[in-house]
């Protein structure tokens, strides 16, 4: 999977926590929290959807580093397991 495969995955699950979000708009190094009216809960929801879209387990402890596209985009990429080669 390449950065811009987590990128445009990762907006597609930002926007089931946020629907009313223009997803166009996102600024890649913003934070989410800035950018978009979303709660804990929508943050949660958001991680929850990380994790089970991407099979990468993220403990609570490093919430901190899904704050920004570009950081979900560097977090998931370092965190996924890599596809071996046929």
């Amino acid at each position: 999977m390449t950065s811009d495969d987590i990128k445009n995955t990762v907006l597609r699950l930002l926007g089931t926590v946020a629907p009313e979000a223009d997803l166009g708009r996102i600024k890649p190094g913003s934070r989410f929290r800035d950018q978009l009216d979303i709660d804990s809960m929508d943050r949660l929801n958001f991680v929850i959807a990380l994790h089970k879209e991407f099979n990468v387990e993220i403990p609570e402890s490093d919430y901190s580093k899904l704050e920004t596209l570009d950081d979900c985009v560097s977090y998931l990429t370092s965190h996924m397991s890599p596809v071996p080669k046929a």
